[in-house]
């Protein structure tokens, strides 16, 4: 299946851009970050068969230095747009110790390349010339205008009634602070689950509140609360952007992975104003107590953190 990036492609239920970037399903419209877009049209690239780890290192991290975790997290964030179930995928299944195979359908979405068609003259072969140049009469013009107003206050309507559905929700974003972060503040977010069977989201869950708790203890360091900082699991957005809505300097994530008998987790912090990681660990913990295994991995972030922020 050969096809150029700009090919607009139908795979499953959604209908996929990617000059747009988007990815649409039955009227909803969702943004795709370039990374996990490049990943989504590797895997449709080769639908029905199983494309490795290092050859999707290859393909979307070209040239770039990554580890294998990079493609678990994508993986992991692309079926969430997708709403893709890893335990019953319709998407994308893993293929434990080979790669990821897409078993969705995947069509030529040709309908979304008719505004093209408009702009070459359209199906019809007529081109723009062809077209009788008229002036809209007073009564057209007057209707446009009516048809223009009830848009915009249906515009309107809407985002007034779903930012008051969202807040009722408890899911508005949090405010953004314009002030100047404090130097020893810290946001956890959401550690990611990225066991190949996908069910560790409570212990991840628990991790991040856990490292929150502890964190919260240290004198002198300022800790963004869970409410605001579980705002933002799931969302694709920079480090930047997210220490900057919530007014800290660091910004502290990581992930939980599983082999037969033990949980790794890893953890790294991220000076949110240049971008670069300057700490990082990796736990490796028996599976007989999840609740010990949180404390314990907990209790040695924070003690780093504290050596390394005092």
């Amino acid at each position: 299946m050969n096809r150029t990036p700009a090919t607009a492609l139908r795979i499953g239920d959604w209908d996929v851009d990617p000059v747009s970037g988007q990815i649409s399903r039955g009227g909803e419209s969702i943004r795709v970050e370039a990374r996990s877009m490049r990943l989504l049209l590797c895997l449709a690239e080769r639908a029905g068969e199983v494309v490795g780890v290092d050859e999707l290192l290859e393909q979307v991290w070209p040239g770039v230095i990554v580890t294998s975790d990079s493609v678990y997290q994508a993986i992991t964030s692309l079926r969430r747009l997708l709403g893709d179930d890893p335990k019953r995928p319709t998407y994308i299944a893993t293929v434990p110790r080979l790669g990821y195979r897409l078993i969705a359908a995947v069509d030529a979405a040709t309908a979304l390349r008719v505004p093209a068609l408009a702009a070459s003259g359209g199906a019809s072969g007529l081109s723009r010339d062809a077209v009788p140049r008229t002036s809209p009469r007073p009564a057209a013009r007057a209707l446009l205008v009516g048809v223009a107003l009830i848009i915009v206050a249906g515009a309107i309507s809407y985002l007034l009634v779903d930012h008051q559905a969202a807040t009722q929700a408890g899911k508005s974003a949090p405010v953004v602070t314009t002030m100047a972060p404090a130097p020893k503040s810290i946001a956890v977010l959401p550690f990611l689950d990225l066991t190949d069977a996908m069910n560790e989201e409570p212990f991840a869950d628990g991790m991040t509140e856990e490292l929150i708790g502890k964190l919260s203890k240290i004198h002198g360091l300022q800790v963004s609360a869970p409410t605001a900082t579980f705002y933002f699991k799931d969302k694709q957005m920079a480090v930047a952007d997210i220490a900057h809505s919530l007014g800290v300097t660091y910004i502290l994530d990581g992930s939980v992975r599983k082999s037969d008998v033990a949980l790794r987790v890893s953890a790294r912090l991220v000076r949110a104003d240049s971008g670069f990681v300057v700490w990082s660990e990796t736990y490796d913990r028996p599976l007989n107590d999840k609740l010990a295994v949180q404390g314990d991995i907990a209790d040695e972030v924070a003690a780093a953190l504290a050596r390394l922020t005092d």
